[in-house]
């Protein structure tokens, strides 16, 4: 095994053992992937500029030095050979193969070239008709390598931190290097023929400096790949100019004026009477003067100051040598011309440089919260923050970093001398870095071998370190690497490696001997020992102790004693000599674990350990840091935490414990005092937005963990803390003015809280969608929201409670994203502008009113851009006040006049992405962005050129960045909060001696002296208070509602206000345009006071006490912001009245099977384990299917889609629900015998539709809940069918059930109620009363969403937030509520102690609820830690209905998506039993041997079924786009075989691929369109591939090369509706040719051809279109024109669509006229012929089916669809069609009645 291991590393590939390793050698960043940030750290520099040393002066000649040929110092791989050039006359290598990575010449072998020249000079000649890639490793002053590409391959530009590609253009391209036309990518591609040898300079440094504003220090390696021919390679600081000679410059004395000539081993051979520049490429890369950066390199014009030199030398030998007529010339323009551009280009740029440091970090973790070490004098910590490690000082907070990660650290190890540092970040292969930790200089980059490295451990020595992670394969994978070597400059090896199949936590190497180890994980204990190069392991002993879930260990100081902890409890004594278990102690704690949940048995779940000489410090999942003497027998000290404690460590003095727990926040407990405080409060999650206030110097920041944090600017200590559990916070703004605190909600609220009272204000919910924008006016007097929806809302903020002026609907695009920029107030308060209403709009409005004053289309400002520009971001310019910045999608930054919308001047793009935040400082000189992961800072004022700064740091996107109050620092958010220095203080602001405080600037006094500013400090507080390290306070935002504030709505003072909010349109000024305004103003009340109702109402008084308020009438209700809610489906069509329906027993067609249930009804599948019986809705049909066989009938019954069915307890009855059809008063309910399908009544009351129906316990009362527009309850009886009561309900009501132990009880749930309904029979009469028992006030203001019962007296409840709650049907009261998902709970089923829930996060989730009838009997002190999660499932979709047997071990679950799955919990297991599509079906064909079928759908999925059984075969999904059409291409002539089943898809964006039915995978892939695909067909003999577009256009592509071979334009404007080929003898037209091919558009144009394809010819036969009268609504809004060849008449074609009258028509080739037409009684919107059977099947909006048998027979029309007939589809024989509507897909046979 070790031999095995040694062997491995001795093939390791070399670069990966050079000192300075390059990140990702050979590999580039991913298609699609951002482009991440270019890398500059914010640190000074590490070192001067290096100096080339003697030897390399003043060139280098490379292959000489090396000595290429000899092939010791270099190396070379496939086809690399030496040669002799005709042209040169001089030795050349040629280097070509297939591929770049098998051919290529590298230099070094191993090491680096270490030379420090400026000039690269590459003499080189491309192999024509042929690609060739060079790559060039070169380091920067910090020590980061970063690799410069360029190639013939590379389409565009592309670059991250650590890569720059450039494409290459061959041959004399127009433009200069620099101008990256949009012309220029035409000429990216392979070498021409006449390419020729080219002198390449790379300037080096001016490159890092322009791209990735870096220093350049020395080029590292050069990897030369196929296909190209090398003279040379040469590094120099001179400039060497190749059109000129040593002799010519001699006799012109060009020497002395800069002029140097090319060297003679770098000269291309010149005949006499000709020019270098005639005969060769000269490229200079940057090219001279550059100012914006470049995307490509090529060959420029022919440099000026070269052309003005040829025509000195010129002039120089048409005189006498020696005379005066060549030093009267005097300097050459081009050296001057040299020499002022450089000095131009020092000048543009961004001074100071670097212009940002990075002060301050606050976060902690990222990948794990574990990891926090000790420095050997115990005054430092480090621990990672996310992709930065810092080292943090506990007695002054100064950090310092180590950047140069560029994902998530995931483990870190100090060695005991704290000389080295090792990290390790996230990956598939990991990559480590050693860094010398005094100086914080990287060492070491090396390849960790190791998939998701998790544990570091360094040796006492510091030789060794040790890793664990996974490998390939999920094995666990131990490896030893040497680290002596590296502090001197030696590389990292690989020591050994091991594999184990065990589980394995903790390894740590033994302080005493660099050669043992220990692991500990689930089940085992293993000492390790290194020996020989090879690592063993000895397991110990566990078997009178398992099981034992092991998570750390720790050696003992001084004696061979290992600790082990466990979650048991179990602290283990290893005697690591004997290689046995001296004792075994168990923890126990004191008293209960009250809510701790999370620890396994009475035991201590210990998490970590730590041992010192004299104690032990564990921390457990309780949240305790625990100190004991090391016997165990009591506890010296503990410290509670907020969270569960992820590490303990004791510092190396024994005088403090370091701790770390699950949610981010690293602490330190000072043993001597016993006193705890917090040394980093980080959020658990990513920051998403941030405010500043400068008055009282505060930051408020929101966070994914739900939390709202207030921090001190000054010396960025927490303040506060306030927690939203029920919901996220998302945007959020300080008053200006005022201590105020304003935050927005996912859920659409905006809460106001009071940071002196720590109370909250006010709450306001004009939005129904997640807060996107929210900010204050400069002034203070005014605050304004925005949603993702659109909606803009502006409030006053005169008083202190805030209250609503107006509200516009739809001002604001959607999807344009949520975080600052989306709103932005002008300084001096007048002016607010906004994203909107359209992506490509910006609006400025008047900020007292939203009156709009300007509007600007963003699309048509950006000249350069390709693609149309959309606005992003927007920011006022401070000064001068009149512009207004935007950014845009195509990066770009355009200034506009705010006052009349001009486009004052146009930033170019300096970045791939769009940035997501923009921030100018208070005297626009500098302007701030944030794109992906990096922060830019640029020169506002100055063009953009050089003088942009890039950083990085953050390891996840910007969300935000600005400038501080101060304008002393820049804050920027997303994984953490990075505070940096601003280091360009203008001089009126530069500091004082000593360190800068803004706070004294605040106060009376301030500029004087120490002792001023000390009587200032001593005067009343006017500040908020800032409390020392210790813990901030935790306030719950919905704190106000839990003490029972009197109110919280906005209160309406003046008539005006309210005149205001009851209008309806509000006028621009003579501008038709108007905006959606409230309908009432009490819509805009969100919070009322809730009275808990002690006695029962009846339904009219509770409608009338909660509908008072309530102005508008109920065609205005919304519908509730909650999936759980019914929504049909728009549908435009209706089925008529009256149609051709074939008699009983005649029909032609039998419907055989439904693919697919309707994903958008709720409740819509039902089973009965007992009797088996299994039924669920497609569409208007209920499917009811055999769950062994397969077999489905189908029963027809409703013209309309279902909403939702229920089922009888005994299985005899099913009820089933659908809308009202068109000019019906009311909706329709079917009641079935399940026994034969037979409808035995129909029922009729609710007006719109029903949201939900249950059965009573004794089945003989059926109750139907009404939806949001309904808002009615009804009893029916079962018997009679007769109504027995009906009520109207005050809010929208989302599910409804019968108390299984008494049939007078009833529930349903709605908006934050839960109603309790009570049957009273009096005689013959029926009366409701009901009970509104509001929800815990702790959950605020949800919606209860679902609900069921449980054993007696319990109900189950869910909410839209995810929490469950669980109330007392005896009391009518919630006892106990526990958050149960993330999002929004759809379906509870209850059966026993089991209950199981479905939720809108696609999981559902089985409780163990045994316990919850003795937490009943505690009323209000009820704890839900007794409520335990068993087991969770993952599905395609949320979850609408849910069916299960009486134990919840196996059931039925139905989600959105359209499938219906079999859940087993026994197995843990879940089977799709039916899938369908959710979206709209966009194309149906058959297989030729109809033993398949394939659909495809517009959300991106392609389904290929058998047709057999009519189950999913194989499913190909392709993201983001839509699927359009499809073909199956045609039985060869040969047998069949797996070759040709094949499925050709077009795709929204242009693209077709070429599926492998057998091989379940993609064939071929073209992009033959540039919209998107709407027809596809194949040839006969299936070689090529028909494709047309929605531009009309008709592409012709070759199967066996992708080759696409001709474009037809004839139908160009149209969409293409059909394509379809067929042969020449079919359908006899005689002209040349062995095919037929047409194409209809959908402007009724229509075209046949003949086509000959072997001999590539194309002859148009026939091109006509059918008159039609004019559309008013457009081409549209008409059915599509369709067209196909009639099998049994040749040379004939059948169309269909809109023309002068509903018919078909029978088109002759060759008679050149309408032969037959048929009359239809609709108009056509599918159209498909059977050859065999001579049928024609034609379907229609009006969702009928019409089969035609020709010729002569009658018509039949089949119902069944619930929309149109958009798709009919015949197998190739007659036997079977298949139909769409929408997303169903029926499946009929042919029986031939």
């Amino acid at each position: 095994m070790a031999a095995g291991h040694r062997a491995g590393a001795a093939r390791a590939p070399r670069r990966w053992r050079t000192r300075s390793t390059k990140v990702a050698e050979g590999r580039g960043p991913r298609d699609g992937a951002s482009a991440a940030g270019v890398a500059r750290t914010g640190l000074p520099p590490l070192s001067p500029p290096a100096v080339p040393a003697a030897w390399q002066r003043p060139y280098l000649n490379i292959f000489k030095h090396f000595r290429v040929d000899e092939w010791k110092r270099s190396a070379k791989e496939g086809d690399v050979a030496a040669l002799t050039d005709a042209r040169l006359k001089a030795t050349v290598y040629r280097i070509r193969g297939s591929l770049p990575s098998s051919s290529y010449l590298q230099l070094p072998r191993t090491g680096t070239l270490g030379l420090g020249g400026r000039f690269l000079y590459l003499l080189f000649r491309p192999v024509p008709h042929r690609h060739f890639v060079v790559h060039l490793d070169v380091t920067t002053e910090d020590q980061q390598v970063v690799r410069i590409s360029f190639s013939t391959l590379f389409k565009e530009f592309k670059f991250t931190a650590t890569w720059l590609q450039f494409p290459f253009v061959c041959g004399a391209a127009e433009g200069s290097a620099a101008g990256a036309q949009p012309g220029r990518r035409a000429l990216v591609g392979a070498a021409p023929g006449a390419v020729r040898w080219t002198c390449l300079v790379l300037d080096l440094p001016s490159i890092l400096s322009l791209y990735l504003s870096r220093r350049y220090s020395h080029l590292k390696s050069i990897k030369l790949c196929c296909s190209l021919l090398v003279r040379n390679l040469c590094t120099s600081d001179l400039l060497f100019d190749p059109g000129v000679t040593f002799s010519e410059a001699r006799q012109a004395g060009l020497l002395c004026h800069g002029v140097v000539p090319m060297p003679r081993e770098m000269a291309f051979p010149v005949p006499k009477g000709q020019s270098w520049h005639d005969l060769y490429d000269y490229i200079r890369f940057p090219s001279e003067g550059c100012e914006l950066p470049s995307s490509s390199i090529g060959k420029s014009c022919p440099d000026p100051a070269a052309e003005q030199r040829l025509h000195s030398l010129r002039n120089v030998e048409q005189s006498p040598a020696g005379s005066n007529g060549g030093t009267q010339l005097g300097p050459p323009q081009g050296s001057e011309g040299t020499s002022t551009a450089a000095h131009t280009g020092s000048e543009q740029r961004l001074f100071p440089d670097p212009i940002l440091r990075l002060k301050t970090i606050i976060g902690f973790g990222g990948c794990s919260t574990k990891w926090a070490l000790w420095t050997q004098d115990s005054a430092a910590v480090v621990y990672p923050c996310h992709a930065v490690i810092v080292t943090l000082q506990i007695q002054t907070g100064e950090q310092r970093f180590f950047i140069g990660h560029t994902d998530k650290v995931s483990a870190l190890a100090l060695d005991r001398s704290c000389t080295l540092l090792a990290s390790a970040q996230l990956g598939a292969l990991s990559l480590g870095r050693l860094w010398h930790f005094p100086t914080g200089s990287c060492l070491s980059v090396f390849q960790t071998h190791v998939h998701s490295l998790c544990s570091l451990s360094f040796s006492g020595s510091g030789a060794l370190l040790c890793g664990l992670g996974k490998d390939g394969h999920g094995r666990t994978m131990v490896v030893v690497w040497n680290t002596a070597q590296v502090a001197c400059g030696g590389e990292v090896a690989v020591l050994a490696k091991a594999h184990t199949d065990v589980d394995i936590q903790t390894l740590k190497i033994a302080f005493f001997d660099d050669t043992r180890l220990a692991s500990c994980g689930k089940d085992n204990v293993r000492l390790w020992r290194l020996r020989g190069g090879a690592l063993r392991s000895c397991p110990l002993s566990l078997a009178h102790h398992q099981p034992l879930d092991c998570t750390d260990l720790a050696f003992h100081l001084q004696e061979h004693t290992l600790f082990v902890s466990s979650r048991s409890g179990h602290i283990l004594e290893v005697d690591y000599r004997r290689v046995c278990v001296r004792s075994v102690r168990r923890l126990l704690p004191v008293r209960p674990l009250d809510g701790a949940g999370s620890a396994t048995g009475p035991g201590i779940a210990i998490s970590s350990i730590s041992i010192s000489s004299g104690f032990c410090a564990t921390g457990s999942e309780d949240g305790y840091l625990r100190l004991w003497p090391l016997d165990f027998s009591a506890i010296v000290l503990e410290a509670e935490q907020e969270a569960p404690l992820s590490s303990v460590s004791i510092s190396p003095d024994s005088s403090k414990v370091l701790c770390s727990t699950s949610t981010g926040r690293l602490s330190c407990l000072h043993i001597p005092s016993g006193h705890c405080c917090t040394l980093m409060p980080s959020h658990g999650g990513s920051v998403l937005a941030f405010s500043m206030e400068g008055l009282w110097e505060l930051l408020a920041t929101v966070s994914q963990d739900s939390t709202i944090r207030v921090w001190d600017l000054c010396s960025m200590q927490q303040l506060y803390e306030f927690s939203s559990a029920e919901d996220l916070p998302c945007a959020v703004a300080l008053h200006p003015t005022q201590q105020l605190l304003a935050c927005g909600f996912r859920s659409g609220k905006v809460q106001t809280f009071s940071l002196a009272a720590s109370d909250l204000l006010v709450e306001h919910k004009q939005h129904q969608a997640g807060i996107s924008g929210l900010t204050f006016s400069p002034d203070g007097h005014f605050m304004f929201s925005c949603c993702v929806q659109g909606t803009l809302a502006l409030y006053s903020c005169l008083a202190e409670k805030s209250h609503v002026l107006r509200v516009l609907g739809g001002a604001l695009a959607g999807g344009t994203g949520s975080g600052a920029g989306t709103l932005a107030v002008s300084q001096d308060s007048r002016l607010l502008a906004c994203l909107g209403p359209s992506r490509h709009l910006v609006t400025v409005m008047e900020a007292c009113s939203l009156d709009q004053l300007l509007r600007v289309d963003i699309s048509t400002l950006g000249l350069n851009s390709r693609a149309l520009d959309s606005a992003r971001r927007i920011c006022f310019a401070p000064v001068p006040p009149g512009e207004l910045l935007v950014s845009t999608s195509s990066g770009q930054i355009l200034v506009l006049a705010a006052d009349t919308g001009q486009l004052l001047r146009q930033v170019p793009a300096v970045q791939k992405l769009c940035c997501s935040s923009l921030a100018l400082s208070k005297d626009s000189s500098y302007l701030l962005t944030a794109s992906d992961r990096v922060v830019r800072v640029c020169n506002y004022k100055k063009p953009f050129g050089g003088n942009c700064q890039v950083y990085i740091g953050h390891s996840e996107p910007v969300c935000q960045v600005a400038f501080t109050p101060d304008q002393r620092h820049v804050l920027s958010v997303g994984d953490a909060i990075f505070l940096w220095e601003f280091l360009a203080l203008p001089a009126e602001r530069a500091p004082l001696a000593g360190p800068p405080s803004s706070r004294a600037t605040l106060m009376p006094g301030a500029g004087g002296s120490p002792e001023k500013l000390k009587d200032a400090s001593e005067g009343p507080r006017q500040m908020v208070p800032r409390p020392l390290l210790s813990s901030p306070p935790r306030l719950d935002a919905s704190s106000a509602l839990q003490a029972g504030c009197p109110s919280v709505s906005p209160e309406w003072d003046t008539e005006e206000e309210a005149e205001l909010l009851d209008s309806k349109v509000v006028r621009n000024g003579d501008k038709d345009a108007s905006v959606l305004e409230p309908v009432s103003k009490e819509e805009l009340l969100v919070v009322r006071p809730r009275e808990r109702q002690e006695s029962w109402r009846t339904p009219e008084e509770s409608a009338a006490g909660s509908r008072q308020p309530r102005s508008p009438g109920r065609g205005q209700r919304l519908r509730p912001a909650c999936y759980r809610h019914f929504a049909a489906r728009s549908k435009a069509s209706l089925l008529p009245e009256s149609f051709s329906s074939p008699p009983a027993g005649r029909e032609t067609l039998k419907l055989r099977a439904v693919l697919g249930c309707n994903g958008n009804g709720r409740g819509n599948m039902v089973w009965d384990p007992d009797t088996g019986f299994f039924a669920y809705t497609s569409g208007c049909l209920i499917v009811v299917e055999d769950l062994h066989s397969g077999a489905q009938s189908h029963w027809h019954g409703h013209t309309e889609e279902i909403s939702t069915l229920a089922l009888s307890h005994d299985a005899q009855l099913l009820a089933s629900a659908s809308g009202r059809r068109d000019g019906d008063s009311h909706c329709q309910i079917c009641i079935w015998k399940a026994q034969d399908g037979a409808c035995t009544a129909r029922l009729s009351h609710h007006k719109t539709q029903i949201q939900a129906m249950a059965f009573s316990r004794d089945d003989m009362i059926l109750v139907t809940l009404g939806d949001y527009r309904d808002q009615t309850i009804a009893l029916w009886n079962t018997y009679t069918h007769q109504l027995l009561a009906s009520a109207g309900i005050p809010e929208p009501a989302h599910e409804v059930a019968f108390n299984p132990l008494c049939h007078r009880d009833l529930a349903c749930v709605g908006k934050g109620a839960l109603m309790f309904w009570l049957l009273e029979e009096q005689g013959a009469a029926v009366h409701l009363k009901v009970h509104q028992a509001p929800a815990p006030d702790v959950l605020g203001p949800v919606e209860l969403t679902s609900l069921c019962y449980g054993a007696s007296p319990l109900l189950y409840s869910g909410t839209s937030s995810g929490h469950i709650c669980v109330w007392d049907t005896q009391a009518n009261c919630c006892f106990l509520t526990w958050e149960a998902d993330e999002g929004e709970i759809g379906v509870l089923l209850c059966q026993h102690h089991r209950l199981l829930s479905g939720s809108s996060t696609k999981r559902i989730r089985l409780w163990a609820v045994g316990t919850v009838q003795e937490l009943r009997l505690k009323g209000p002190d009820a704890r839900s830690s007794s409520v335990l999660l068993e087991q969770e499932l993952s599905l395609d979709g949320p979850i609408v209905s849910a069916a299960f047997d009486e134990c919840l071990e196996m059931g039925i679950v139905g989600t959105t998506a359209g499938t219906l799955w079999y859940i087993n919990w026994a197995e843990s297991t879940s089977t799709r039993l039916v899938s369908g599509h959710k979206d709209k079906v966009t194309a149906l064909c058959f297989s030729p041997e109809e033993t398949h079928c394939a659909s495809c759908s517009e959300d991106g999925s392609l389904r290929v079924w058998a047709l057999g059984s009519l189950e999913l075969v194989v499913q190909f999904q392709v993201l983001n786009q839509s699927c359009q059409c499809l073909a199956w291409k045609p039985q060869p002539v040969a047998a069949w075989g797996a070759e040709s089943q094949q499925v050709v898809a077009g795709y929204s964006d242009g693209t077709i691929r070429v599926f492998s039915i057998s091989r379940t995978e993609l064939e071929l892939k073209m992009c033959p369109h540039g919209t998107a695909v709407t027809a596809v067909a194949y040839s006969t003999d299936g070689e090529m591939i028909l494709s047309g577009a929605q531009d009309g256009l008709v592409a012709v592509s070759s199967l066996r090369t992708g080759v696409t071979l001709h474009v037809l334009p004839d139908h160009r404007g149209s969409p293409i509706t059909a394509l379809q080929c067929t042969r020449q003898q079919q359908a006899g037209s005689g002209a040349q040719g062995s095919e037929l091919w047409l194409a209809t558009s959908w402007d009724r144009r229509l075209s046949v051809w003949a086509c000959d394809w072997r001999r590539g010819k194309w002859q148009l036969l026939d091109c006509f279109s059918f008159p039609a009268p004019a559309s008013p609504q457009g081409i549209k809004s008409l059915p599509p024109s369709l067209a196909a060849f009639c099998p049994w008449k040749p040379s004939t074609l059948v169309c269909v669509g809109f023309g002068m009258q509903k018919e078909a028509l029978f088109y002759s080739l060759h008679k050149k006229q309408v032969v037959q037409r048929i009359s239809l009684p609709y108009l056509a919107t599918s159209l498909s012929l059977a050859p065999a059977a001579r049928l024609m099947a034609i379907g229609s909006r009006e969702r009928l089916l019409r089969l035609l048998r020709s010729p002569g027979s009658g018509a039949q029309d089949y119902a069944g669809h619930d929309d149109a007939v958009h798709l009919c589809c015949f197998s190739p024989s007659g036997r079977r069609l298949l139909t769409a509507s929408h997303s169903a897909v029926l499946a009929w046979e042919v029986t031939g009645g």
